[in-house]
């Protein structure tokens, strides 16, 4: 298992060849909804988890996505891209938080999976 994905429709915002354009509140938005994503799975997860975001801008809309580094094991990462109404009305509480708790299970479950059934201390 090497990530969660959470994923709008393919040709949102006008389809892939028309660049989309989002104006300054529009982008100040996502950024807010995002950095929400990333504190939202920081508060699930332990220190040494290391969370953090990038939002783009393509001829396909913004993309968002949201990584987690775990202590061990492999990062997990979710992505999507917002359609027009997500970006208007702003991206709904709900679903920020089911990708925040989707990836901090996730990391969870990579460290797991790299711990095995016998785990060997790595600190005293």
């Amino acid at each position: 298992m090497n990530g969660t994905n959470y994923a709008g429709g393919h040709g949102i915002m006008g389809g892939p060849s028309k660049e989309v354009e989002l104006s300054a509140d529009e982008k100040r938005g996502l950024r807010r909804a995002v950095a929400g994503i990333v504190s939202r799975t920081e508060s699930y997860l332990p220190d040494g988890y290391v969370v953090g975001s990038e939002l783009t801008y393509g001829s396909n809309g913004p993309e968002a996505t949201v990584a987690v580094r775990p202590p061990a094991g492999h990062p997990v990462s979710a992505g999507f891209q917002p359609d027009a109404e997500d970006i208007e009305a702003g991206l709904d509480d709900a679903d920020r938080d089911e990708v925040a708790k989707g990836l901090a299970a996730s990391a969870a479950a990579q460290v797991m999976y790299a711990m095995g059934d016998d785990p060997v201390p790595v600190a005293r």
